[in-house]
């Protein structure tokens, strides 16, 4: 991902939690900590359909994450951007490709029934980092 700088590439792929700010129907800020991955020049979470995440980000598209480095927690990025799809088409695979990165599972073992998962993907305008 060339937004995030080189020194700082190998946190995108460890165990790291990204903590996922949105912002609810009443302007207030709304963090959730979130499983990610990256494809290409995006960050990539998932959520299910209905939950405060989902729609937040269906009202307001704008996000900022922080990632903070598991092996040093005075070592972090900060992402701001901007959700530019949200979709279930390969929700379900993405979310199994992420628990395996997190649990070291095959399948996400949290699934509810009935329940519709939604791939977002977030495209950074600006970076900070830490450490």
């Amino acid at each position: 991902m060339s937004a995030i700088p080189e020194k700082y590439a190998d946190l995108l792929g460890k165990k790291a939690f990204a903590h996922l700010a949105t912002v609810g129907k009443d302007g207030t800020p709304q963090v959730t900590p979130v499983w990610f991955d990256v494809d290409g020049a995006h960050l990539r979470i998932n959520t299910a359909r209905g939950r405060v995440k989902d729609k937040n980000l269906r009202r307001n598209p704008r996000v900022a994450l922080s990632i903070q480095d598991p092996d040093n927690p005075y070592r972090y990025i900060q992402v701001r951007g901007r959700v530019t799809e949200m979709t279930e088409t390969d929700a379900d695979d993405h979310i199994d490709r992420l628990t395996r990165k997190y649990l070291g599972q095959d399948r996400y073992p949290y699934r509810q029934a009935g329940e519709v998962r939604v791939l977002v993907w977030i495209l950074p305008e600006r970076v900070q980092t830490m450490g």
